[in-house]
């Protein structure tokens, strides 16, 4: 329907590519307009806010829950919105970039979810957004093949799996698309673009306009996002409540305001996901100055260390108080050639995957399609022919504060294997993102910005405790990058290196390698250019 209001003034500043022409119409634009126009200045006061509550935790402050909230958690009568279609059964869902093979697999894949990933899997070029966009407008027209592994063709198939699309966080903005001369906010980039074109064609095939809301840190966050849905609903005519989110609960602010952002989310929410990296990135970003926070390698800090499966407890027993799915964390291996490893890594996520559904999740999240089976044998062991399990109340769990702040428990110094293994991942991972790719395959695993980004500030904190050394670092750091050139020659060295020490090695620790790397390198105006 027209929007009546008066648009901002849109330039598209990004280069044309191949059928861009459909995702940014005039009409599209000015839908993202009416949304830039109503929050970006929301957006501001929300990244002063979150400056202003990581000054006060760094000076010593405490976290705690808030006692300005009591009365939201104290209410058991409230909850939110019943499962929506295709949200039902979520025992699997499998996530990654937009891109046009990815989005055939997952679709293709017995996934019941599949999270389409702008945020950690998608290195933002402006060809990668506005392309993500056009694959997920294909897929509600039904005009994406679903393949194998190997892309033969099967045909267009049932497009079976519910989407979700994980839109760019708030701390990030689109320099390509501005409004009134002004970058938009990435956010509602993603979101518009994508609730313009497919919200009605997702209802009208029984599903609906589902999101998956990454690095929030307060209910003030849920609370935006959910005045975003009701005007996006409002401008295009389509009935509140269509819009369902699932909001990652990925950093350690958001752990303590669990049930005020399903509260806040209540007409529109889908539950909460448990991030695994990112929230460990959080908690450094968070507490890295001190050294009862300070981590040993991350392949140490699993889901059962205590404080980690404090929060997991809290999260299904919060969701399943309010009627919400609880989502499990990422399974990130990849299947091996190798009989031998190929069947270590399946026990591996078999395990983790039983101990999810055993703890009362409704569901878990992997990257690869043939981890997918892995999982749905895991949860369909304890589910059997029931959807979720959002029965199970857990009214044992009782979590404290300082339950969730237990780190010192697990905490000591890093492995050489470990700061080798940090540093690889970090120069390898920048590399791919600075030429346009936002996954990696390395040692087994699929690495993504959230890993990238735990690998990175891990490194600032041992250097600040100064349990490693400053030379230690750059001699890996060199020898890594030598190993880089010798398999990509074209790779730019120089720029990876000065990335990583911006990033990793200065006194201050930046909030984002992504907003230094966009800014220098994938925006409008790369430094130097």
């Amino acid at each position: 329907m027209p929007i009546s209001a008066p648009p901002r003034s849109a330039q598209v500043l990004g280069p044309p590519g191949h059928r861009h022409e459909e995702i940014l119409t005039p009409e599209a634009l000015e839908f993202v307009g009416r949304l830039v126009d109503a929050f970006a200045g929301r957006r501001l006061e929300i990244l002063k806010e979150r400056a202003r509550v990581a000054a006060r935790l760094a000076s010593g402050s405490p976290l705690d829950f808030s006692v300005a909230t009591s009365r939201i958690r104290a209410d058991g009568t409230w909850r939110v919105a019943p499962p929506a279609p295709g949200l039902t059964d979520r025992r699997v869902e499998i996530a990654g970039p937009p891109d046009r093979r990815t989005t055939a697999r997952a679709l293709g894949s017995a996934a019941q979810v599949w999270v389409a990933d702008f945020e950690d899997a998608t290195s933002p070029t402006w060809d990668n957004i506005v392309g993500g966009q056009l694959n997920l407008l294909d897929a509600a027209e039904r005009a994406i093949d679903l393949g194998t592994p190997d892309d033969e063709r099967h045909g267009p198939g049932e497009h079976r799996t519910t989407v979700v699309v994980r839109p760019r966080g708030w701390h990030l903005t689109e320099d390509h698309l501005e409004f009134d001369g002004r970058p938009a906010p990435a956010s509602l980039v993603d979101f518009g673009l994508y609730f313009f074109h497919c919200a009605q064609r997702r209802i009208d095939a029984g599903h609906g306009p589902y999101f998956c809301l990454p690095k929030l840190e307060n209910r003030g966050e849920a609370r935006l996002w959910n005045d975003v849905f009701l005007l996006a609903q409002d401008l295009l005519g389509i009935p509140r409540g269509s819009v369902r989110a699932t909001v990652l609960i990925e950093t350690v602010t958001a752990a303590f305001q669990m049930e005020e952002i399903l509260y806040e989310l209540r007409e529109h929410s889908s539950g909460l996901t448990a991030g695994r990296w990112d929230y460990l990135f959080s908690l450094i970003k968070t507490f890295g100055h001190r050294t009862d926070f300070l981590l040993p390698d991350r392949d140490r800090v699993t889901m059962t260390a205590p404080f980690m499966r404090a929060c997991t407890d809290l999260l299904v027993r919060t969701c399943h108080r309010r009627g919400a799915h609880a989502i499990g964390s990422m399974a990130a291996q990849l299947p091996s050639t190798d009989t031998g490893v190929a069947e270590a890594v399946r026990a591996t996520v078999r395990r983790d995957k039983e101990r999810e559904a055993e703890e009362g999740f409704d569901g878990s999240w992997v990257a690869h399609p043939e981890l997918v089976p892995v999982c749905r044998e895991a949860f369909d062991a304890r589910l059997g022919t029931r959807p979720h399990q959002l029965e199970r109340t857990r009214g044992d769990v009782e979590v404290t504060a300082d339950q969730l702040l237990s780190v010192r428990r697990i905490a000591g110094p890093p492995t050489t294997e470990g700061i080798r293994t940090d540093v690889a991942v970090a120069v390898r991972y920048f590399a791919a993102w600075l030429r346009g790719q936002g996954t990696i395959e390395h040692a087994g695993s699929i690495e993504d910005t959230s890993t990238a980004e735990i690998a990175r500030v891990q490194i600032w904190q041992w250097l600040r405790h100064r349990v490693v050394t400053r030379a230690a670092v750059e001699d890996l750091l060199t020898a890594e990058l030598d190993a880089l050139g010798a398999e990509f020659p074209w790779a730019p060295l120089d720029d990876i290196r000065a990335l990583f020490e911006r990033t990793a090695m200065a006194r201050e620790l930046p909030a984002f390698f992504t907003t230094d790397a966009y800014g220098r390198r994938l925006g409008r105006h790369p430094e130097g250019q």
